[in-house]
C-alpha cells in the first residue's frame, strides 16, 4: 500500500518512491529506505514538500527520531569533532567502484549520451562511497577508476561534452566532486591535450578528490540549507589543509596534484583560504580548480538561491570577480560554454 504523506512525518524507515526523475534530486535512486536523518534533512532541503510512501516495504521499528533532532541535521552552527562521530559506511576497495562504471567507460556500443549519463551517474555514486570511508586502500582505488574516466575524457570528445551538459545542480559534495572534476579536466585537455609535459590522470585524480578533506567538517555545515555564519566559514575554511593531510598520510597522489586540494578556494588578489596565496604564487592547477569550483558553486540549486544559468554565471564571474581568477585560464574555460 502507498500512501503520499508530508515532509514532516518522514521518519527513518521509511520506504519512500521521491518524485521525478533520478537527475531531479540528489540521490542515487528515486526508490529507497531511509536510513538517516541526513536523508530526510537532504530531501527537504532539495524543496520536496510530499512524498509517497510505501507502506508494506517501509520499517518502522527504527526509533523515529523528533523534528528538533532532524533540525539539527540541517542547521546546527555546533560543530561535532570528527573523533567522536560514528564511522563511516563500511565500503571497501572491492565495492567502492560500482561495476557499471567500467563497463559503462569500456562499452565501444554505447551511444554517447547514453554513456556520459551512465558515466556520470555512477562516478557521483563511486564519490559517495568514497566519502563515506575515505581510506587509504579506497582513495588508492577511487585513484584508479578516476584514470579510466580522464581517458574516456581525453578520447571522447562526444562523450567528454556530454558530460559537461548533464552535471546535477545540487550542492552535495559527491555531486559536486564529479562535476569539478569533469569540467577541470576538460580545461585540462583544452590547454594541455597536445603535450606530454603534464600528468592528466594524476590531476584528474586530484580535481575529483578537491573537497576531499569536507569530511572532517561537521556534516550540519556541510549541508546546512542556507548562508553559512562567519563562525561556520572559519570552520568550513580548515577543509583544503584537512584534505591534503589525508592524500598525504594515504601516499596517494603527486605533490603537486595534493596542491590541488590546497589551493582550489585561493584567489588571484590573495583574498583566497586556508594560505591567501596570490598571483603566481598560487599553483597552475590550483588556479583551474578554483575557476570550475566556483562556477559549480554558482550553477547549483541552493535552498536560499536558485542555480544560474552557465551563461549567467561566466558573466558574474567575469564582472563581479574580475581579480580572483587567472584571466587567461578563465577565457579558455569559457570557451568550454561556447
Amino acid at each position: 500500500m502507498k500512501k503520499t504523506i508530508p515532509i514532516d512525518e518522514l521518519q527513518i524507515g521509511h520506504f519512500v518512491h521521491l518524485p521525478g526523475a533520478w537527475l531531479d534530486h540528489p540521490f542515487l535512486r528515486s526508490k529507497f529506505k531511509l536510513t538517516t536523518a541526513l536523508q530526510i534533512a537532504q530531501i527537504r532541503a532539495h524543496g520536496i514538500r510530499q512524498v509517497v510512501v510505501d507502506v508494506d516495504k517501509s520499517d518502522m521499528s527504527s526509533t523515529p527520531q523528533s523534528m528538533a533532532e532532524l533540525a539539527y541535521v540541517s542547521h546546527s552552527d555546533t560543530p561535532v569533532d570528527p573523533k567522536d562521530e560514528a564511522p563511516p559506511a563500511a565500503w571497501n576497495p572491492d565495492d567502492l567502484v560500482p561495476p557499471e562504471l567500467r563497463e559503462a567507460i569500456h562499452d565501444r556500443r554505447m551511444r554517447p549520451e547514453d554513456k556520459s549519463r551512465a558515466v556520470y551517474r555512477h562516478s557521483v555514486q563511486m564519490m559517495q562511497r568514497l566519502l563515506d570511508a575515505p581510506t587509504a586502500e579506497n582513495l588508492r582505488t577511487a585513484k584508479t577508476a578516476i584514470s579510466s574516466i580522464t581517458d574516456l575524457i581525453l578520447a571522447d570528445d562526444q562523450t567528454a561534452q556530454n558530460l559537461l551538459r548533464i552535471t546535477l545542480h545540487d550542492f552535495y559534495t559527491y555531486t559536486h566532486s564529479v562535476n569539478v572534476g569533469v569540467t577541470s579536466l576538460m580545461l585540462s585537455k583544452a590547454l594541455f591535450g597536445g603535450t606530454d609535459a603534464h600528468d592528466l590522470h594524476e590531476l584528474g585524480a586530484g580535481f575529483f578528490l578537491h573537497d576531499l578533506g569536507k569530511v572532517k567538517v561537521d556534516p550540519a555545515i556541510i549541508n546546512k540549507p542556507a548562508r553559512l555564519t562567519e563562525e561556520e566559514m572559519r570552520r568550513m575554511r580548515i577543509h583544503p589543509y584537512q584534505g591534503y593531510k589525508l592524500l598525504r598520510d594515504a601516499d596517494a597522489l603527486t605533490e603537486e596534484c595534493r596542491i590541488v586540494v590546497m589551493e582550489h578556494h585561493e584567489l588571484m588578489d590573495g583574498n583566497g583560504y586556508p594560505k591567501r596565496l596570490g598571483g603566481d604564487h598560487i599553483h597552475l592547477y590550483g588556479r583551474i580548480c578554483c575557476i570550475a569550483d566556483v562556477f559549480d558553486a554558482l550553477t547549483a540549486e541552493r535552498s536560499y538561491k536558485k542555480a544560474m544559468t552557465p551563461f549567467d554565471a561566466l558573466t558574474l564571474m567575469r564582472d563581479k570577480m574580475p581579480y580572483h581568477f587567472d584571466r587567461q585560464l578563465f577565457n579558455a574555460f569559457v570557451m568550454l560554454y561556447k
